[in-house]
C-alpha cells in the first residue's frame, strides 16, 4: 500500500472531522470514502484504524464508520494536535497545551535538578547554550529543533515517566507556534538567558532555581500567544 495515498487519506478524513465539516454522530461508508479519494478498500481500512486508535471514529458493524464527539479524541496524539493548530480549533489546542506546559515543566525542571544523571544535564546546559547561539543569528529551524530536545530532555530528567511521555505533544505544539508565525525571528535574550538558567541549576543541582527560572520561561510563552485563544469558549465534558 502506498503510503502517500494512507497519508493522504487520513490526513483529508481526520482534518474534516477535527475542523468540523464531518460533525460528530455523522456515519461515513468506506465505498463512500474510496470513491471520494480515489484508492482502494485496503487504503481505507489502514486510514480508519488510524484514526480509530486517535479516537476520531468507531467502526460499526452494519452501520459504518461513526464519528465520535471531542470527549473521545486522545488529546496528547501529536498528528491530532498538528491537525486542530492547522484549522480552527488552534486557539484552543494552544491553550491546552501551553496551560499544560505551564503546569507541568517548572515541576519537571525541579526533579531533573534533584535527579537527572549527570550526562543528561550536561546535555541539557550544552542545548541552551547552542540555543542562545542559534538564537541570536535568526536560524529559526535550528532553533526549533534545539528548543523541542531542551524540553524534550528536561521532562526525561525529571524520571517521571508520565512526564516524559509528553514530549511529542509539546514538541509539537513548539513547532506548530513557529508554523503559526508566533515565534520571533531572535528570541527575547531574556527567555534565552532564562533557558541556561533552568539548564545550570538542573546541573548544578538547584530545584528551586530550576523551577523559577522554567516558571519565568512560561509565564512568558503564555504572554506571547494567549491573544490567540482570548475569544475561545473553555471545554466542559
Amino acid at each position: 500500500m502506498p503510503s502517500s495515498l494512507h497519508t493522504r487519506v487520513t490526513e483529508s478524513v481526520g482534518r474534516s472531522i477535527v475542523d468540523g465539516v464531518v460533525p460528530a454522530g455523522a456515519v461515513m461508508l468506506s465505498d463512500e470514502i474510496e470513491r471520494r479519494q480515489g484508492v482502494s478498500r485496503s487504503v481505507v481500512r489502514e486510514a480508519i484504524r488510524v484514526l480509530a486508535s486517535i479516537g476520531l471514529v468507531e467502526s460499526v458493524k452494519r452501520v459504518g464508520i461513526r464519528v465520535l464527539p471531542q470527549s473521545h479524541w486522545n488529546a496528547y496524539d501529536p498528528t491530532l494536535i498538528r491537525w486542530r493548530l492547522l484549522g480552527p480549533g488552534k486557539g484552543e489546542q494552544l491553550r491546552s497545551l501551553t496551560e499544560l506546559r505551564a503546569a507541568v515543566e517548572p515541576m519537571a525542571a525541579e526533579l531533573a535538578a534533584r535527579h537527572a544523571p549527570q550526562p543528561m544535564s550536561a546535555e541539557i546546559l550544552n542545548l541552551a547554550a547552542r540555543m542562545r547561539t542559534v538564537g541570536r543569528s535568526g536560524d529559526l529551524p535550528l532553533f526549533l529543533e534545539l528548543d523541542i530536545r531542551f524540553h524534550s530532555l528536561v521532562l526525561h530528567g525529571s524520571g517521571n515517566e508520565m512526564f516524559a511521555t509528553l514530549d511529542a505533544a509539546i514538541g509539537a505544539v513548539l513547532s506548530g507556534r513557529t508554523d503559526l508565525g508566533l515565534m520571533p525571528t531572535h528570541p527575547h535574550e531574556t527567555a534565552l538567558q532564562w533557558h541556561v538558567d533552568v539548564a545550570d541549576a538542573i546541573q548544578g543541582g538547584h530545584p528551586q532555581k530550576a523551577r523559577d527560572s522554567m516558571e519565568l520561561i512560561m509565564r512568558r510563552t503564555i504572554a506571547e500567544v494567549e491573544s490567540t485563544w482570548a475569544d475561545t469558549p473553555r471545554l466542559f465534558f
